[in-house]
């Protein structure tokens, strides 16, 4: 299905992608499904608290380092601006740059705005956002209450446009409309790709690099440059000109299959920059694939085949090394359906068995037409793994848990990884999206994860002090009794 930048929003990923949040099974069952289309949703009849494309959607434009966000919504929507403002600032460090606030304003939506519409209010704030600011782009987010009354928003930012001389881009992202919260990364690109992106005047030896926050960006600005490359990270702390010249460039990578591929894709099907497809480049086997990608998308094969065969010979003593230790131990993971896919391999490759892998949510297909890279080299792999598929539903998780007793587990959120140490399981929480990236990275990763088996101290003290508010009653359950019957 092509990416439509002519219309005004993205599609969501039910209706793009057939994403789903509900299933139980095994990998092998799960890729062959989703491969000929019988992939269907199981529903829920009950669900705990889940997360908001809104959320992803604010969070991402708000690192664009010289343009506003506006959220039009009440000022509870914009809680997240606090967590937003705290990694802004981890980047910035990371760079050497001064601190500033993440330049975001919310219209603060109340009860008689519902009823009698806002817009004169988000006028108002567009305008303060610009004055404040004095930004080169401004986003217009949505939310639940903005898009159930129906404001106009596209309206409003048409009748400003003679006033205010920045791109103005609405970001539909409401978060009843999707339940995957994905969905707002793909809003934001979206907004971007129809208001900031300009067509192609040259091509130029850029790579754009999709990613969250950019932790080992002196690495992989290192390694492009021996292939005579040069990185553009995008989209946290890129400037709006920055992204306004990313369809001039010779390559588009991803850190995350599932953020970078709206972008990715819609950049090689509006201009004909090639987007890599390959498995993420976590673990060695993921390094391969993202690295052969992007040589044969740039015509660097040799260099490349280079590069892979020196990395991987200097550390294969080291990682054989960690793989004896971490073998016989038992993982559980919990992550988005990209990151958990992946780095199930990943811990396979560290000699770790894993018992049970769990994603926020699955794409059926990529815009690129195929079920996901790391899904299918899963599926074709050896073992068969269980998974299940829930948008961070803890009572599944702690379920699955209590059953399969792990000696790890591995997640990408905080709000389940507590979780599980406080049942006395030791737990990861990879909030770095470049944790075992690479060749190097794996050994980190490795050791990382020694260290969390070898001392469990914390898990244990806690899981003896704290009382679960899951009883035992529920953990003896079928923790997947909620969904819905499999319709044949």
């Amino acid at each position: 299905m092509a990416i439509n930048v002519h219309s005004p929003e993205a599609v969501i990923r039910e209706s793009r992608l057939g994403a789903i949040t509900g299933y139980k099974g095994t990998i092998r069952e799960l890729a062959a499904q989703a491969s000929c289309g019988a992939l269907k949703n199981r529903e829920r009849c009950f669900t705990q608290t889940s997360a908001c494309s809104s959320g992803c959607a604010q969070f991402y434009l708000s690192g664009i380092v010289d343009a506003a966000v506006v959220n039009h919504a009440p000022v509870g929507c914009a809680a997240d601006a606090v967590y937003n403002n705290t990694a802004n600032k981890w980047g910035e460090k990371i760079r050497g740059w001064k601190h500033r606030n993440i330049n975001l304003i919310s219209t603060n939506m109340t009860e008689e705005d519902t009823v009698f519409g806002a817009a004169d209010k988000l006028r108002d704030a567009v305008r303060e956002a610009y004055r404040r600011f004095a930004p080169k782009a401004i986003f217009v987010t949505t939310s639940c209450v903005s898009g159930i009354i129906g404001e106009d928003i596209k309206s409003v930012l048409d009748d400003l446009r003679a006033e205010i001389p920045v791109p103005l881009a609405p970001v539909f992202c409401e978060g009843f409309k999707s339940k995957v919260w994905a969905s707002g990364f793909d809003a934001a690109f979206h907004a971007i790709l129809t208001t900031v992106v300009k067509p192609p005047a040259k091509r130029t030896n850029k790579v754009n690099m999709i990613n969250f926050r950019g932790s080992a960006r002196e690495t992989i600005i290192s390694l492009l440059n021996r292939l005579d490359l040069e990185p553009v990270f995008i989209v946290p702390f890129s400037t709006v000109e920055e992204l306004s010249k990313i369809a001039e460039a010779c390559a588009t990578i991803s850190i995350c299959g599932t953020l970078g591929g709206y972008l990715g894709n819609a950049l090689e099907e509006q201009y004909g920059v090639p987007y890599v497809k390959t498995l993420q480049p976590h673990g060695v086997a993921g390094m391969d694939s993202w690295l052969r990608g992007l040589g044969a998308a740039t015509g660097r094969e040799a260099a490349v085949e280079e590069y892979i065969q020196t990395e991987k010979a200097r550390r294969a003593p080291e990682l054989a090394e960690i793989r004896a230790k971490l073998k016989g131990y038992k993982a559980v993971v919990g992550m988005g359906p990209s990151f958990g896919h992946n780095y199930m391999r990943v811990l396979q490759e560290l000699g770790i068995e894993v018992v049970w892998g769990a994603t926020w949510h699955f794409d059926q297909h990529y815009d690129h037409g195929v079920c996901p890279e790391s899904t299918q080299q899963l599926a074709d792999s050896t073992v068969n793994i269980p998974v299940s598929v829930c948008d961070q539903q803890n009572f599944e998780l702690l379920n699955v848990l209590h059953g399969l007793k792990p000696d790890l587990y591995i997640s990408r959120h905080g709000g389940t990884a507590v979780w599980a140490t406080k049942m006395g399981i030791a737990s990861v929480m990879v909030a770095d999206e470049f944790t075992a990236f690479g060749y190097q990275g794996i050994l980190d990763f490795g050791y990382l994860l020694l260290d969390a088996v070898t001392n469990r101290s914390l898990a244990k003290n806690l899981a003896s002090r704290l009382k679960l508010p899951y009883t035992g009653w529920w953990l003896r359950q079928n923790g997947f009794r909620f969904l819905a019957e499999e319709v044949e």
